[in-house]
């Protein structure tokens, strides 16, 4: 059952764009700081069931995420945040806007040690899941007719106490399957990340414009790649710039500048993050010198 929230109860001249925040869970706390690193005012107290930003000009409504979906299918909200998963087993008129490189997750098939080896063998099986929607897709396209029993939580314990006779569910480390007696098989039924969704079909977003949506887009990819580039600064010989730029691409092409000794210039690109100090060495021992590497806080791609 969707939970009561007060959508119309703040006054405004003009439509602010509605956007849906889970308001708990793994995805809350994350989707919140990327919000906040976008620009965007986020609540201070998590009782707080909606939050007004009035300088952007949008609004956020904080609920349970499963139930975000369908607040953006039905087109009460323009768009939110929630699981990949969690949008396909809504299955509601929502589409994935953008993924945003955290909470990822796997969903897999588990059972009993040595009984199950791929999706074929559940033919005529009870499956125990949590995302029933997701796994009736999933299993109809590969022509498998298996009974898909629907449970709230604690799905591990379906087998062993007479439920079912597997499982699929969001997997992490496979200690609890473990633990209770079961392992992984077959392929990944589908791998997940918190996504930004928006309605399909007619109409589009409830409220706000599509500028609007774009400017949130643009933000919220600022924040991925300030998250995963560095700006990295060094002084090379001009002899050497083409074998640099090799190592430090950019995104367009580096920015050379000169110097006061003319045989020498400077060299400014964004590198991935990850391989900062490998792409320092590298730059070391081919002469490059006075390597430097800033943080972005911010950016527009």
């Amino acid at each position: 059952m969707l939970e009561n929230h007060p959508f119309r109860t703040i006054p405004r001249k003009t439509p602010m764009l509605r956007v849906a925040v889970p308001n708990k869970g793994s995805l809350s706390e994350a989707a919140s700081a990327m919000l906040s690193e976008a620009g965007y005012r986020q609540r201070r107290d998590s009782r707080e069931l909606v939050m007004v930003d009035p300088d952007n000009e949008i609004e956020f409504f904080f609920l349970r995420p499963r139930d975000i979906a369908v607040y953006v299918g039905q087109g009460t909200l323009d768009v939110g945040i929630t699981g990949r998963d969690l949008l396909l087993d809504a299955q509601v008129e929502a589409e994935e806007l953008l993924p945003l490189g955290f909470a990822a997750s796997t969903f897999r098939f588990a059972g009993p040690v040595g009984n199950f080896s791929g999706v074929e063998q559940l033919e005529g099986k009870r499956l125990a899941t949590s995302y029933d929607g997701l796994l009736r897709d999933y299993l109809a396209q590969r022509g498998v007719n298996a009974k898909v029993v629907r449970l709230d939580g604690a799905v591990e314990s379906s087998v062993r106490l007479g439920v079912a006779d597997a499982i699929a569910d969001v997997v992490e480390t496979g200690n609890t399957l473990k633990a209770a007696g079961m392992e992984i098989f077959g392929e990944p039924i589908l791998r997940s990340e918190a996504v930004l969704i928006r309605r399909t079909g007619e109409g589009g977003a409830a409220n706000g414009t599509a500028k609007e949506i774009d400017v949130l887009i643009r933000r919220l990819q600022g924040v991925l790649v300030a998250r995963q580039y560095v700006l990295m600064d060094y002084d090379i010989r001009k002899d050497l710039v083409e074998d640099a730029a090799a190592l430090t691409p950019g995104l367009e092409s580096p920015t050379v500048s000169p110097l006061r000794d003319s045989d020498w210039v400077a060299v400014r690109s964004m590198v991935p993050k990850k391989e900062t100090n490998r792409i320092m060495d590298e730059l070391y021992d081919l002469g490059a010198r006075a390597i430097l590497v800033s943080s972005i806080h911010a950016c527009r791609i």
